[in-house]
């Protein structure tokens, strides 16, 4: 769990010098807010009983991937990704697996951009490859996740059909206002003109 915990901080850290740098060299920053949590050692066990696995260290490290988790929020869908691109091109970070919620939503409404991926953990007894989950959301989004949650808790997972349709309604508003201030930051913003290459600008 330690090991998780210092692959969870070594993200962290990326992507805080990537705010930091966005605040200091640029007139607009992307990452409204970094988050992060670590499983406990009762929820990682009871997620292997529930899969049927038997929780030896190897187990854990092959069937669970989201023991580390960082949640990174942004203003706009666009800031999401941009973000993850910049993370995820650092040459010692590996991308295990991707899977975009925003382009393609859950069934419920839910939007969200989730990568898995690998951090060197450099400790006394060498190099150790971990695994960490990376969310990236909009402000939004993050405000639907977040109530949804509280609600399914609320109901220990049985939530009446006639609130799950108010949420996946919630979900459809909370993306319509994403687009739409997003217009509104383009317009403000304006998306700066490619240079065009030598040959186009002979022509």
């Amino acid at each position: 769990m330690q090991r998780y915990k210092f692959g969870m901080d070594e993200v962290t850290t990326k992507l805080s010098i990537l705010r930091e740098e966005f605040s200091q060299a640029h007139d607009y920053n992307p990452i409204e807010h970094i988050s992060s949590r670590l499983k406990s050692m009762d929820s990682v066990l009871e997620k292997m009983e529930r899969k049927g696995v038997t929780p030896t260290f190897d187990a854990i490290g092959e069937t669970i991937t989201d023991i580390a988790g960082v949640r990174v929020t942004c203003s706009f869908v666009s800031d999401a990704y941009r973000i993850f691109e910049l993370l995820t091109a650092q040459e010692d970070l590996t991308v295990l697996q991707v899977k975009d919620y925003i382009a393609d939503p859950k069934p419920n409404g839910y939007q969200s951009l989730h990568a898995i991926v690998q951090v060197p953990v450099f400790l006394s007894t060498g190099t150790h490859p971990v695994v960490v989950e990376v969310q990236f959301r909009t402000i939004a989004m993050d405000f639907w996740a977040s109530l949804e949650h509280k609600i399914y808790y609320k109901y220990d997972r049985q939530v009446p059909a006639g609130m799950l349709e108010e949420l996946t309604s919630a979900a459809r508003t909370a993306s319509e206002l994403d687009a739409r201030m997003e217009r509104l930051h383009r317009q403000l913003h304006p998306r700066p003109e490619m240079p065009l290459p030598p040959a186009e600008h002979a022509s």
